[in-house]
């Protein structure tokens, strides 16, 4: 849990690419793996901004107010990769990885959050 800022801004970017790459393999003719796909696409992108912008924060509030921002995103991007595959859209074993990061993430964001709130 103690990412180095540097650190943390090359993973979530890594994490958008991947999540990024996972959208492209998701199949074109299963409407639902499209929509919920799109989903993913977007929170699991704006993860990485919203944690670039918090770390620009101009003060203490604003850096915790974009940092809920990242928790928010974060989460609501595990809750469709969750549907992808609880839907049948995608196979378990295809997103274990993606879901094993975001709650890496969420648990590093967790512990950030709580420690700039303390």
């Amino acid at each position: 849990m103690n990412e180095k800022p540097l650190d943390l801004k090359l993973r979530t970017k890594a994490f958008a690419l991947r999540v990024i790459r996972t959208y492209a393999t998701l199949p074109k003719s299963n409407t639902v793996a499209q929509v919920l796909g799109k989903q993913v696409l977007r929170s699991g992108t704006s993860v990485g901004a919203n944690y670039r912008e918090a770390s620009r924060g101009r003060s203490k509030a604003e850096f915790i107010s974009k940092f809920g921002d990242c928790l928010k995103e974060i989460e609501e991007t595990d809750y469709w990769l969750e549907l992808l595959v609880e839907s049948g859209s995608v196979a378990p074993t295809q997103m274990a990885g993606l879901l094993d990061e975001t709650r890496q993430l969420t648990a590093i964001f967790t512990t950030i959050d709580k420690n700039a709130k303390g």
